[in-house]
This record gives structure tokens, C-alpha cells and sequence, in this order.
């Protein structure tokens, strides 16, 4: 989108004042958003923004400024707004720019914008009407539709040049089913580092009616048992618990801080042997993955926690500069608005040995997690909150009827050091995580666990479990 001379003099103007590192951050972002309620597509809004931002970093001092005006002397002007938080007096500054080439192929097959948009409404529509046919008690659906093509162009004062595209495609449903008196939800979603090619095969249709088939068990489901019990969390209810109760904990802005549970104790077992925590950013169509991270860094595979010991946490340039530490890719934004900050990609907990099936029969009573809700973590302490979305019971082994309103009140390290069964499958959920006010698309993913013992918060206290 610049030439090398221009984001070269737009360099050296950040740092004219003084300053440590300088960076800028070029984007075009063209996106596409069909959406189907009250069964009739609702809206199609297409759009292009596109727009810089310059970054300059003094010691602790990080100067952020950006505009939507993507010439040669606004650039310039923008660079000196930022350059002004170095107190020092001018220099001459000379950025020699090299291309910096990727290693990670995204192998997008079907551009989305290659695709007319009467292609991409007849998907919603089929998602919604798969949604419906499925039960005659679905009363309401909703289907959002979205891609992107994010071109951008980075470079900073270490001479490092990257021009990369980035892709991705999602599809969302939810469904509401009603009887007896009752209103119940089920949601849904598929996304991935993908173009058009992801709605292939009835994938589509197959997560409105999934979406469907949710929102209808929890109508036929009992009120959740209270209590201490044993939990299991099948592969299929996605990676929420380790992404919130403990992901967050790992990226380095908040251990440097003293907000993670997990600062001062890297080298230290912090989980149960067996449990390996990793954030990785060149999985194959994942909707976190990514080339280059926001500051132009290559991803790559993180092993934050090995066999239950702490190994290490997410960097972004800056964080990765105060450990004397090599950046890990994290460094992430949500728009050329936004100074970047260390943020997870793809993040899981890899597989385990046991069969899923196996860890669900070793459970004389306890509850068959199957979709994660909505929660809420402290990462000062790990402790967290999260609804379960679809959950059973389990007695004698097997799989009994569904429960609703049930809650999981824990301790994310408490937690992890709990697990004493870890499934050999592995089951994505996919998501648009929130942090500092911005959010980056991310996937989080787990193997099928088993929780010894953890709160469970519900509606029937009868005292059974």
C-alpha cells in the first residue's frame, strides 16, 4: 500500500524526537455482513475501511496516533504527533526497510469477494430454513453471515517489512425454541482463517441445525443440580474454560502488571501432570491463526504450560523487550486504531491418552459439560464464574437426561491442577475476544476432561446429584 521510502522517512519521523522503537501499522479492510431474522434476510451491509496508525515507544512511554488519511504527509504528520512523547532532542534517523517473507500458507481456496452476494444470502437462507425445519417448537432463528480480506503493511525501526492478507469467514446461528411456558435458546457457530469454501458440503445447514437441536434440549431439560461434584467437560464444549480462567492469565502485559495468578511462577507446577497448555498461531483454517502477528512477527507454536509446569507466557514486542525475551507473535489489534497488545490466537489444551468415552464411564454421579456459556474470571486470582450452555447428568457411567440453569463457580489453577483424565480428542470453539476495549478473532479448543470436584450452582437443591 506505501513504498519502502515512504514508510522509511514516516519511520524516522517517529523517532526524530528521541525514542526507542517506532512502528506503523497500514490497513484495508473490506468486509461483508448478511444477516436473516423473522425468516427473510434483514440486512446486507458491505464496507470498506482502511487507515494507519504509529507507534513509538521510549522506555515505558508508548505514544499511539493513527488516521484514515493514508498519504505520504499525513503519515508524516501523524509520526510526529507520536514522536513528541520522547523528550530528547532531534536526530537523523536513517530505517533501512527489508521484506520479510511468511512461512505459514493460509491456502485460501474461494476469495470471498470473488463470490456474488446472492451466494452468500442463499446460504443464510438455508442455515435459517435448516434451523427451522428442524423442530416445529423453533419459533425464532437468527443467521449472521461475515467475511473479511484484511491487507495490511508493516514496518518498523528494526527494518523489518511485512505485507500480508488476511482472511476469514464465520457463520453464526441462534436458535429459540418454545413449549410449555418455555423459552429457550440454542447458538451456534462456525469461522475459520477461510474463504468461501467454508460454507461447503451443507456445513452451514449443519450448524443452524445444531443450533436447533440445543435450543431444544434445554426445553426438555431438569433443573440443574447444586453441590460440589465431579465434572466432565467434553472436547465438544470448546476451549472457554482454558481460554478465560486461564489464557488470559499467560499473556504478559497483565503478569508484568502483577493482574495474573501465574506471575513469578514460571519453572513452577501449576497444573496436573499430563495437562500442556498451548497458544498456537499457524494452525491449518483456525479462526485465530494468522502469518504475521499486528507488529509484522512471525506466529508460531507457544507451549506455555508442559506436563503441568510453567513454561511461559504471550508476547507482544514491547512485553517481550522488558523480559529480555523474544517475541512470540501475540502482539494483536483490533484496527489500524489500536496500538497492539499480547493477545492469545488458537489456545488449547492438547490431547490426552484416555478415550472420552472412558472418562464419562469412570463418573458414578456428576455432569456432562457439552457447550460452555458465558462467564466471568478474575485473573488477579483465577477465580471464575461460567454458565453451561448444554449439560447432563451422569449416573453409573452413563449419560442421563439434561439439566438447565447450571452454573461452574471454580478456580482456573485450582482447576487445572485438579484434572485427572485428559481425552485423546479435541473439540474448537471459535470467538471475537474482548480485551482493552478491542477484540481480535480468536479459537480456543479442549480435549474431553475430567474435574474430580468443583462447585456446581443450580436451581434443584433437592441434595441429589
Amino acid at each position: 500500500m506505501l513504498d519502502r521510502r515512504v514508510l522509511g522517512d514516516v519511520l524516522a519521523a517517529a523517532l526524530r524526537r528521541g525514542g526507542d522503537f517506532a512502528d506503523i501499522f497500514v490497513e484495508n479492510r473490506a468486509t461483508t455482513m448478511v444477516s436473516c431474522e423473522e425468516n427473510r434476510i434483514e440486512r446486507v451491509k458491505t464496507g470498506i475501511d482502511s487507515g494507519a496508525g504509529v507507534r513509538v515507544i521510549s522506555g515505558d512511554t508508548t505514544a499511539y496516533a493513527y488516521t484514515n488519511k493514508i498519504t505520504a504527509d499525513e503519515l508524516i504528520r501523524v509520526a510526529d504527533i507520536a514522536s513528541r512523547a520522547a523528550q530528547v532532542s532531534e536526530r537523523d534517523v536513517s530505517i533501512d526497510l527489508k521484506a520479510v517473507q511468511p512461512t505459514v500458507d493460509l491456502d485460501i481456496a474461494v476469495m470471498p469477494d470473488a463470490v456474488p452476494i446472492e451466494d452468500k444470502t442463499a446460504v443464510v437462507a438455508a442455515a435459517d430454513a435448516a434451523a427451522r425445519e428442524a423442530d416445529a417448537r423453533i419459533k425464532q432463528v437468527m443467521v449472521v453471515y461475515g467475511d473479511v480480506i484484511q491487507d495490511v503493511t508493516i514496518a518498523n525501526s528494526l527494518g523489518r517489512l511485512v505485507e500480508d492478507r488476511r482472511v476469514r469467514t464465520r457463520l453464526a446461528v441462534n436458535a429459540v425454541a418454545a413449549g410449555d411456558g418455555q423459552i429457550q435458546t440454542g447458538f451456534e457457530a462456525l469461522g475459520g482463517t477461510q474463504g468461501f469454501e467454508l460454507t461447503k458440503r451443507d456445513a452451514c445447514e449443519a450448524v443452524a441445525r445444531e443450533a436447533a437441536r440445543r435450543a431444544v434440549a434445554a426445553l426438555d431439560a431438569k433443573p440443574a443440580p447444586a453441590g460440589r461434584m465431579t465434572v466432565v467437560m467434553a472436547g465438544a464444549a470448546g476451549g472457554t474454560m482454558v481460554h478465560e480462567a486461564c489464557g488470559h492469565g499467560l499473556e504478559a502485559d497483565l503478569v508484568q502488571k502483577g493482574l495474573s495468578v501465574y506471575a513469578g511462577k514460571r519453572g513452577e507446577q501449576v497444573a496436573a501432570s499430563g495437562i500442556t497448555v498451548v497458544d498456537d498461531g499457524t494452525m491449518p483454517r483456525r479462526y485465530g491463526t494468522l502469518r504475521f502477528d499486528d507488529e509484522g512477527f512471525p506466529t508460531g507454536k507457544t507451549v506455555l504450560i508442559a506436563d503441568g509446569v510453567l513454561k511461559g507466557f504471550m508476547y507482544d514486542y514491547l512485553t517481550a523487550s522488558r523480559d529480555k525475551a523474544d517475541p512470540t507473535g501475540n502482539g494483536r489489534r483490533e484496527s489500524f486504531e489500536h496500538k497492539p497488545v499480547p493477545r492469545m490466537r488458537n489456545t488449547y489444551i492438547a490431547p490426552g491418552k484416555e478415550d472420552p468415552a472412558a472418562v464419562i464411564g469412570s463418573v458414578k454421579n456428576g455432569l456432562l459439560v457439552k457447550k460452555m456459556g458465558g462467564g466471568q474470571v478474575n485473573t488477579v486470582n483465577g477465580d471464575f464464574v461460567f454458565d453451561v450452555a448444554e449439560g447432563y447428568l451422569i449416573r453409573d457411567g452413563k449419560v442421563s437426561h439434561a439439566v438447565r440453569g447450571a452454573t461452574l463457580t471454580g478456580n482456573g489453577p485450582e482447576v487445572l491442577r485438579q484434572i485427572d483424565m485428559v481425552g485423546s480428542d479435541l473439540g474448537f470453539s471459535i470467538g471475537t475476544c474482548g480485551k482493552d476495549g478491542q477484540g481480535a478473532p480468536v479459537s480456543d479448543a479442549q480435549p474431553t476432561i475430567r474435574i474430580p470436584e468443583i462447585v456446581v450452582g443450580g436451581t434443584d437443591h433437592s441434595g441429589r446429584p
